[in-house]
């Protein structure tokens, strides 16, 4: 394995190790929205009615439909995203074809903008020429793996599992008997939410505290305002 060959491969591992670490830490802030997004509803519920399966019937709908909108919005944003890159990387196929030697030039150029010296940056952009020029042209040009484009399918698949996970959570916890339920589950939510934020946190390389505090303060005050709502509007009906 030449030296060339090795940083190379040795740069696809570490990006496919990025591509991953974002999918967990999408997956982890999925869960988070579903806790507390589904916690708001039962709680506030909870605080207008002590009918378990009033309570359930709200938390059930809010799971199905903040699911089916994350897994929606998901699709559609990596779909455009997708074809944003498929586009751009048809372009540089067409280019490749049309002036194989000046693409080789700006592709050397690159290299040595990088900071290697002008024969080493154009020995580098021939030998990953030789071994595959769109796939070479498409990292350093574009920042684009033509081999791992993101799969809106996927991405809707894995947004609406995380935060169903996330979303059963408060549900569960409202099935304990009615004078405890919403401090029960406020506590539950709330521990949840300090173990999501930390993990996101460190995921994304982030002050884990900041992140987990920061997390905390919007749970508690979303499920405060809930309550709040719920708790006037059962008065008044």
């Amino acid at each position: 394995m030449t030296t060339i060959e090795g940083a190379t491969r040795s740069e696809n591992h570490g990006a496919g190790l990025s591509v991953r670490s974002n999918w967990l830490r999408a997956g982890v802030l999925g869960a988070n929205d579903g806790i507390v997004s589904v916690a708001g509803i039962v709680v506030g519920v909870a605080a207008a009615t002590t009918s378990t399966a009033a309570i359930m019937t709200a938390g059930v709908a809010g799971l199905a439909a903040g699911a089916v909108s994350m897994a929606l919005g998901e699709y559609v944003s990596v779909s455009t995203q997708r074809d944003s890159e498929r586009a751009v990387l048809a372009i540089e196929r067409r280019e490749l074809a049309d002036d194989p030697d000046g693409e080789l030039a700006e592709l050397a150029a690159i290299y040595e903008a990088k900071g290697l010296s002008r024969e080493t940056a154009r020995k580098a952009a021939e030998e990953l020429t030789a071994r595959d020029a769109f796939a070479a042209h498409a990292e350093a040009e574009l920042g684009i793996d033509p081999t791992e484009l993101t799969n809106p399918w996927h991405a809707a698949v894995s947004s609406a599992a995380s935060f169903t996970l996330g979303a059963l959570l408060p549900l569960l916890a409202m099935l304990v008997p009615a004078a405890i339920r919403i401090p029960v589950t406020a506590l539950a939510v709330l521990v949840a939410l300090a173990a999501t934020g930390a993990i996101g946190a460190h995921l994304g390389q982030a002050p884990v505290r900041r992140a987990t505090i920061r997390v905390l303060a919007g749970g508690a005050l979303a499920m405060a305002a809930t309550y709040l709502v719920g708790h006037l509007v059962g008065i008044a009906v």
